[in-house]
């Protein structure tokens, strides 16, 4: 008969629980208290320690927190299942880091509460130990939120896999903070103290992508009077994320195999290979597999880059959460913009819920801003809350293609003032006659 341990202060939820457990024919032990809890587990000879522990995060005196860290290596026999009250993912993540088994979060369904406990009961003991020093440096900043049941698995995998030198590849559409999903494995690292160098994929043309990854000696090619170190070689020791990976061209992700392979690359011009030591994290919102079936993608560099992935939920598939995001924003927004508080009535939180969210969390977080700044700081009304329209109907092609093309040269301009031109591919009369076309 499987023995369960519950660390709770709250003596209502001890009862209710060891209700449930003994009714399912477990044999139940009590702590009202972390210290309690602990000298239970640590006082009693191996053989009769609890088989599985449900501890509370939030008691007086020693929290849950406190215990997990105390516990140290026991974890690796003894799972612990955490309740938490809150849907913010930092302290979901922390106690993954700790060791936790998992997580649940309060108030829970019977049947959840009974399925995850037969899941760690039956667990094996081949666990991964994770750093009791584990750090959550960088989660204070930005907030990674959510009760759902999508958003819970991917607190789990941020947890388990931070601590790694793995590769991860985040998949999600636009808006769906794949950019803070690599903060925070960054920041959760024990590379936290070396750069989290970042990459947009899709900013650049191939040439010019090629010298920005990897570098270039000085007359590697015409107007190349410096030296330039590339984004790999400054984030040497620590991380370099790969935003928007699948507008990769077939040339950049053949070199970028190689660095996969080996971490080994040749700056522009030089033929002497050279070695750094970063953790890869790739993100895109394209499908990659079906790529891979186009031609498009490389079948290998996609299974190189494919050892933990992450896959980060639209927000219409988590609509739980858009109560928990919108008080998030507002009270931001508050501080931000000076307001003593902020509230939204229930006429517009009913018009958010009705809203499909094409741009994801990003639009709500812009959405509730449009809507502050016309509220003025009083409580927000359907009136005051406005979505975008995704396509105009005056964006067409040949829009499209200027807007492309304004937005490389400004970006050559920029990264290579002195050979803006030769970086494009343009001769100087045709990269001139654009420039004072459009005003650059």
């Amino acid at each position: 008969m499987a023995k369960i341990l519950i660390i709770d202060d709250e003596k209502a939820m001890r009862q209710a629980m060891v209700q449930i457990f003994q009714d399912e024919g477990y044999q139940t032990i009590e702590a009202g208290d972390g210290n309690q809890g602990l000298k239970l587990i640590q006082d009693c000879n191996p053989n009769a320690r609890p088989d599985l522990v449900f501890l509370d995060l939030k008691m007086p005196r020693t929290q849950g927190m406190t215990v997990l860290k105390t516990l140290g290596k026991v974890l690796l026999d003894l799972p612990v299942i955490v309740i938490t009250a809150y849907g913010t993912g930092r302290t979901a993540i922390e106690a993954m880091q700790l060791g936790a088994y998992d997580y649940i979060t309060k108030p829970f369904k019977l049947e959840t509460l009974l399925s995850l406990t037969e899941k760690a009961l039956a667990q094996t003991q081949t666990r991964v130990s994770v750093s009791q020093t584990a750090t959550t440096q960088g989660l204070n900043s930005e907030e990674l939120l959510g009760k759902s049941a999508a958003m819970a698995e991917v607190f789990k995998l941020i947890g388990r896999v931070a601590q790694t030198d793995t590769t991860v590849l985040i998949l999600g559409e636009s808006g769906t903070g794949k950019e803070l999903v690599a903060s925070i494995l960054h920041n959760s690292s024990r590379r936290s103290r070396s750069p989290l160098v970042k990459v947009n994929c899709a900013a650049l043309p191939e040439h010019l992508l090629e010298a920005e990854l990897f570098g270039h000696e000085k007359g590697a090619f015409t107007g190349a009077d410096h030296l330039r170190i590339g984004r790999f070689e400054q984030a040497n020791g620590g991380t370099i994320f790969l935003d928007e990976l699948g507008e990769l061209s077939p040339g950049i992700q053949g070199k970028l195999l190689r660095v996969l392979q080996d971490l080994s690359f040749e700056r522009l011009g030089s033929n002497q290979t050279r070695t750094v030591d970063v953790r890869i994290i790739a993100a895109t919102n394209r499908n990659l597999e079906t790529m891979v079936q186009r031609q498009q993608f490389r079948e290998d560099l996609y299974y190189r880059l494919n050892v933990m992935r992450i896959d980060l939920p639209p927000l219409r598939d988590r609509i739980e959460d858009l109560e928990l995001l919108t008080q998030h924003f507002l009270n931001r927004l508050a501080i931000q913009h000076n307001f003593p508080r902020l509230s939204i009535s229930e006429a517009a939180f009913a018009k958010l819920r009705k809203h499909s969210w094409p741009g994801n969390v990003r639009e709500l977080q812009n959405t509730l801003e449009r809507a502050v700044i016309l509220s003025g700081g009083r409580i927000l009304l359907p009136d005051h809350l406005s979505f975008n329209q995704m396509l105009r109907p005056d964006l067409n092609l040949e829009t499209a293609i200027t807007k492309l093309e304004q937005d490389l040269i400004r970006q050559a301009i920029s990264l290579y003032p002195d050979r803006a031109h030769e970086a494009l591919g343009l001769d100087i009369a045709t990269f001139t006659q654009k420039c004072e076309q459009w005003n650059l």
